[in-house]
C-alpha cells in the first residue's frame, strides 16, 4: 500500500490531543458573561443530557434506564475498580474491592473486598453482596453482554473467588468495573432484567430524592465511606434536545454536559470565556466508514486501500465533528495519546495524509481505469457507491459530503441517502447498505475496536442480522487468529505481536475506514465548581454518563 506520510518523534505524535484541547480553548472573546442560573453556593451541581423526558427507571444493569441515560447510576451504584478511560493503559483504581489477583492465563479472579462501605438504607455491605451480583449477572443474559463465560463464584471470609471457562484478559477492566448490587433487595425480584428500581440502594454517596420526566434529583448522604463529598445535590435535567442543551449550559443553566456543538465557540464558549469550558479526550474507539465487504466492488482491498488514501480525515475532523472528536492521524486507526502505548513500531510517528495520486497509482495497478472522470472497475464497469446514514445526524452527514468529494477525485461516483434511525440500524445490522459511517466498540485495550471490525465470528451473509459488529462482512483468517491469539494466549509476546497483526491488518486491508476519534467528552463551568478532569490532570473522562463521573464528583470543590 502507497501510503503518503510524515514521520514525527513519538512524543510530537503524543501531543496531538493536548494540541487539539489547547486550540479548543483558546482564542475566545473576553466579552460577554453567564447570567449563572445554577449556584454552587447552595451546594447543588445541575447536570444536563440532552436525551428527551425518562421513564422512572434506575436500573443500573440496562443501558436504556434514566440512570444510564443520564449518569445518575454513577453515583449511587459502585465498580470494584474504576478505570480511566481517558488513559485506558494505566492500573485501575481499588474501589470496592480493595485488591484483585488473576492467574496466569486469566481463568480465575480472587478479589479482597473492601471493609467498610455501607448500603444506603443503612444495611452492611459485604462480599456476599458481590458473589451474589456475579451470580445474577451469570444468570440474567440481559446483563452479561460480553458474554463473559462465567464458571464457579465462591465466597471465603472478605474474598470472592471467580473462575472462566476462557481467558478474560481482554474482560479485565468490564469484570472488574461491575457494579454491585445488595443482595438483600435483588434476590428477591422475580424478573430483574425488567423491574424499573424505583428506589435504588447504593454504596455510593448519593441516593434519589425526586423524580420526573424532566429532572431528577439526588440528594448527599450522610456518610459515605471514602469520604463525603462538597456537592450536596445533583439535579438531572433531561433537555429535549441538542439546541435546547446547549442553550442551558450558555445561560448557566446546566453546568455539566455532553452535547455535539456545531459552532461551540461562539454558541457557549464565548458566552462565558472564564468559566465555560470543554475537553474531549479520546479512549480507544473510533467513528468510521464501513464498507460493505460482502458486495462488489467492495470486496477488492485495492479499492478500500484506495478509499482509505484519498478521504481528508482532517476535513472531517473540522468541518463536520467541529473539532470535537479528535483527529486521527495514525494509519492503524488508533486514536492518540489513548493508544500511543499499543501502536506497532512501525506505525509509531506515521501520520496519513490524503493522497489522490497514490489512491490513483494503488487502483491503476489492481486493473481500474480512470476514463475521465469515471472509474471503471477491471470489468470494465463504472465504480458507484452509495453513502447512507440517518436524516438528522448532521455530523455524519456533512462527513459523508466530504467524503463523497473526495472519492469523486478518484472517479467514484457517490450519492448520499438519508433514512429513518430504526430503517438505518436495521440495514446496518442485515447488511444493506454500501457504505456507512457508524462507531466501534471501545474498551481498556484496542481489541475491543479491531475485534467490531474485523472479528469473522460475527460474520452473518447480506441478509441476516449482525448487531453485534462485523457490519462490513469483512473475512480474513489471519484476523481471527489474531484476535483469538490476543484474548487467550498466557505469553505476552505474543499477545503483543497479534495486536501489532490486527493493525497491520487493518492498514492493508482496511476491513473498514477510521474517520475520527471517538471522544469520551464533556462542557463544564467553572463558575460553582472546580477541580474538573482536562489534559493537564487527566484523572477521569469527564463524560457525565461515563462510570467516572462519580470520581469526578467527588474531586469538585465549591469554586471560591
Amino acid at each position: 500500500m502507497r501510503v503518503k506520510v510524515k514521520v514525527r518523534s513519538r512524543g510530537v505524535a503524543g501531543s496531538a490531543a493536548a494540541l487539539l484541547a489547547l486550540t479548543m480553548l483558546a482564542g475566545c472573546s473576553a466579552d460577554g458573561g453567564s447570567s449563572g442560573g445554577s449556584s454552587g453556593g447552595d451546594g447543588v451541581l445541575n447536570v444536563g443530557m440532552p436525551n428527551s423526558p425518562q421513564a422512572n427507571n434506575s436500573n443500573p444493569f440496562l443501558a436504556t434506564s434514566a440512570g444510564a441515560s443520564l449518569g445518575y447510576r454513577a453515583m449511587i451504584y459502585e465498580p470494584l475498580a474504576m478505570a480511566n478511560g481517558a488513559r485506558p493503559a494505566d492500573d485501575p483504581q481499588p474501589w470496592l474491592a480493595s485488591e484483585w489477583e488473576w492467574n496466569e492465563d486469566y481463568t480465575a479472579l480472587s478479589l479482597t473486598i473492601q471493609d467498610g462501605p455501607i448500603w444506603s438504607d443503612d444495611t452492611e455491605f459485604s462480599a456476599a453482596d458481590v458473589a451474589y451480583t456475579f451470580n445474577l449477572v451469570k444468570d440474567t443474559p440481559a446483563f452479561n453482554g460480553a458474554a463473559i463465560a462465567f464458571e464457579d463464584i465462591t465466597l471465603d471470609g472478605d474474598t470472592v473467588e471467580l473462575t472462566f471457562g476462557e481467558s478474560q484478559f481482554v474482560n479485565q477492566t468490564r469484570i472488574l468495573g461491575t457494579t454491585i448490587v445488595p443482595e438483600h433487595i435483588w434476590s428477591e425480584i422475580d424478573e430483574p432484567e425488567t423491574w424499573d428500581n424505583k428506589e435504588p440502594v447504593g454504596t455510593g454517596p448519593y441516593v434519589l430524592k425526586t423524580f420526573t420526566p424532566q429532572t431528577i434529583t439526588l440528594t448527599r448522604r450522610d456518610a459515605y465511606w471514602k469520604g463525603l463529598p462538597e456537592v450536596e445535590e445533583l439535579r438531572y435535567t433531561s433537555y429535549n434536545d441538542n439546541n435546547a442543551q446547549t442553550t442551558a449550559l450558555a445561560n448557566g443553566d446546566s453546568e455539566w454536559s455532553f452535547v455535539f456543538m456545531p459552532d461551540y465557540e461562539n454558541v457557549y464558549i464565548n458566552k462565558d470565556p472564564e468559566h465555560h469550558n470543554l475537553w474531549f479526550p479520546t479512549g480507544l474507539g473510533v467513528h468510521g466508514l464501513w464498507l460493505n465487504t460482502d458486495r462488489a466492488p467492495f470486496d477488492d482491498p485495492a479499492l478500500r486501500r484506495a478509499v482509505s488514501m484519498v478521504i481528508n480525515r482532517d476535513d472531517i475532523h473540522v468541518q463536520a465533528h467541529a473539532g470535537l472528536y479528535p483527529a486521527l492521524e495514525n494509519p492503524t486507526g488508533l486514536p492518540l495519546p489513548a493508544g500511543e502505548a499499543f501502536l506497532a513500531p512501525e506505525f509509531q510517528g506515521v501520520v496519513q495524509e490524503p493522497d489522490v495520486d497514490g489512491a490513483k497509482a494503488e487502483l491503476e495497478d489492481a486493473g481500474y481505469d480512470l476514463s475521465g472522470d469515471t472509474l471503471l472497475d477491471p470489468d470494465g464497469n463504472p465504480v458507484s457507491i452509495t453513502l447512507t446514514d440517518p436524516a438528522g445526524w448532521s455530523d455524519y452527514l456533512t462527513a459523508l459530503s466530504i467524503i463523497s468529494d473526495n472519492l469523486a477525485e478518484i472517479g467514484i461516483e457517490s450519492t448520499v441517502q438519508t433514512q429513518t434511525v430504526d430503517a438505518w440500524r436495521n440495514a446496518v445490522d442485515n447488511g444493506e447498505f454500501d457504505a456507512t459511517l457508524h462507531w466501534t466498540n471501545s474498551g481498556a485495550t484496542p481489541y475491543d475496536m479491531y475485534q467490531h471490525i474485523m472479528d469473522g465470528a460475527m460474520y452473518h451473509p447480506i441478509g441476516e442480522g449482525s448487531p453485534g459488529g462485523n457490519f462490513g462482512r469483512y473475512q480474513n483468517e489471519d484476523a481471527d487468529a489474531a484476535l483469538k491469539e490476543y484474548a487467550t494466549t498466557s505469553d505476552e509476546d505474543a499477545r503483543t505481536e497479534a495486536l501489532y497483526e490486527l493493525q497491520r491488518i487493518l492498514v492493508e486491508d482496511v476491513p473498514m475506514v477510521p474517520t475520527v476519534a471517538g471522544p469520551i467528552g464533556a462542557q463544564y463551568n467553572t463558575r460553582n465548581w472546580v477541580g474538573w478532569p482536562d489534559e493537564s490532570d487527566p484523572y477521569a473522562p469527564p463524560q457525565p454518563t461515563q462510570p467516572n463521573a462519580l470520581e469526578v464528583v467527588l474531586r469538585l470543590k465549591a469554586a471560591e
